[in-house]
């Protein structure tokens, strides 16, 4: 039987619960399936990713030098593949009426991701600093 680690768990369910979130708040905003009452609570829900994304940032070892350099490296090719992808989406799946759906989503996951990455680079930096 094999033991996991639990130092990042609260982290990793953080994380979880934020991509359902972001997903959702994606899909509700765009004009395929929309929920109203998501619609009209979403600065709260972004504020909340926002939130969720500095837990996972605060809640990630960054002692141990792998960890923290693959989520650095996913993150970021994550942020800026979603940063371009909100823009250049919206102009070729509008035809089929995606568009917008894809584009919210890309926009709650930068809500998310930003943060998280900002704080880990952050911590990652004066750790290799050692200051």
């Amino acid at each position: 039987m094999t033991l996991k680690s639990r130092e990042n768990s609260i982290g990793a369910w953080a994380f979880l619960v934020g991509v359902i979130l972001a997903v959702l708040i994606g899909i509700s905003a765009g004009s395929i399936f929309p929920l109203q009452k998501i619609i009209s609570y979403s600065p709260q829900i972004y504020a909340i990713l926002v939130m969720l994304g500095l837990f996972v940032g605060f809640s990630i070892n960054v002692s141990g030098k792998s960890d923290s350099q693959t989520f650095l490296i996913a993150s970021a090719i994550l942020v800026i593949v979603s940063k371009f992808g909100m823009e250049s989406v919206t102009g070729s799946l509008i035809g089929i009426g995606i568009g917008d759906t894809v584009s919210s989503t890309f926009a709650a996951l930068l809500a998310l991701f930003v943060p998280a990455t900002i704080i880990v680079a952050l911590k990652t930096v004066f750790s290799v600093a050692k200051i």
